[in-house]
């Protein structure tokens, strides 16, 4: 048996690299484009993120905004962007991980 890698050698693990890294950037683009929603104060704020982590926008019921208590919505706003954020996160990953299997715990 020679040296080297299995399979195909080095040719193949750059061929197989190549092909990972296609399909992350394919994954990343469809990733971009998803939405993601967030909410907070039983759905009185919804924040809504694209997947490249970008507020769209922010949305407010009519009775919070009435209630004129700025320092409760802005914590609203806060707990709603972040949990939409965590989704986008998670998704992320999961769409990665199948991926990279393995390899995703190494960082790629």
């Amino acid at each position: 048996m020679k040296g080297g890698f299995p399979g195909g050698g080095m040719q193949g693990m750059m061929k197989q690299m190549n092909q990972m890294k296609k399909r992350m950037e394919k994954v990343q683009e469809e990733l971009a484009q998803r939405e993601y929603e967030g909410t907070a104060g039983g759905e009185a704020v919804k924040v809504i993120v694209k997947g490249e982590n970008n507020i769209d926008r922010v949305e407010i019921s009519e009775d919070l905004a009435k209630s004129g208590d700025q320092e409760m919505i802005q914590d609203l706003i806060a707990l709603a962007a972040n949990d939409a954020l965590k989704k986008a996160k998670e998704d992320s990953e999961k769409e990665m991980g199948k991926i990279t299997g393995p390899l995703g715990m190494f960082g790629m």
